[in-house]
């Protein structure tokens, strides 16, 4: 069977929204879609399923550097994010790809703060990843539909079709993505791959996707597994009934950015997630 490219390229996207990337990126002829339509690919039954999909980071359960650590190292070593070292051990920050991350408060809601604000909050760092907007400068500005929004409200991307433009790096408010200098797979240690998810290549820009490989299956992105407990909640936005949607309704929750229009859905709760 050969398909030209236009062809691939319709398939890759579909399969990065169902969960299939592993299979197209790594087979010249994948098996799977031979003899099938892209309408009769069909989603699993046990596929988790929102309207909106948002999350709540609730930063009064993260009390100890292990706590980010292990939220951090289970979404990168999920999805196969290089880990580029300089010959000292340290990280090397100019070719670093993170999906999820730390930062100060300063850098992660900027104009936020007031001269009361006590020095501890000032230095607590926060964990930060993409925002999943909903209205997404990055999506505007991707001149070949790499990145996109789901009818869930994730924002995905594509690296099939990644011509490494870095026009959605420029569009992004956020930071939240990362771009491949060199050749990521160099820097995945063989003990940490992740053989059920697919590597990239250099030159394409990748990020968070709300772990859609996992939703998939049924099951809750890497993070929120890992996260302390009440630390990442995720649920749908649009159902009253969820635990996002109650702490959003009941709790004062901030967001990164507000301002710009973007609508993310990252909300941090400061105080502690007992809600009325």
């Amino acid at each position: 069977m050969s398909i030209d490219r236009r062809q691939f390229l319709k398939i890759a996207g579909i399969s990065s929204i169902l969960g299939f990337g592993a299979s197209v990126a790594n087979a010249t002829h994948p098996t799977w879609i031979k003899g099938l339509e892209p309408s009769q690919v069909k989603e699993n039954k046990e596929a988790l399923a929102a309207k909106r999909w948002a999350m709540v980071v609730d930063m009064s359960k993260f009390k100890t550097d292990d706590h980010f650590k292990k939220v951090i190292d289970a979404c990168h070593h999920a999805h196969n994010v290089p880990d580029f070292r300089n010959p000292d051990g340290t990280v090397d920050r100019k070719n670093e790809i993170k999906w999820i991350w730390k930062a100060a408060y300063e850098r992660s809601f900027p104009g936020q703060d007031n001269k009361y604000m006590s020095e501890h909050m000032k230095d607590m760092p926060f964990l930060v990843l993409c925002n999943h907007c909903d209205n997404p400068p990055c999506v505007r500005v991707c001149p070949t539909k790499a990145t996109f929004k789901l009818p869930n409200g994730i924002t995905m991307q594509d690296e099939h079709r990644c011509i490494g433009c870095r026009f959605c790096m420029a569009g992004c408010p956020y930071g939240a993505r990362s771009f491949n200098w060199r050749d990521p797979r160099v820097a995945i240690k063989p003990e940490f791959e992740n053989k059920e998810y697919p590597t990239r290549t250099k030159g394409v820009v990748e990020k968070c996707t709300f772990c859609t490989e996992q939703l998939q299956i049924g099951k809750m992105p890497a993070c929120v597994e890992a996260s302390p407990k009440g630390g990442l909640m995720f649920g749908d936005l649009e159902d009253p009934s969820s635990e996002v949607r109650k702490i959003v309704t009941n709790k004062y929750t901030i967001r990164r950015k507000p301002d710009l229009g973007t609508g993310p859905a990252i909300y941090y709760l400061i105080g502690g997630s007992d809600h009325a």
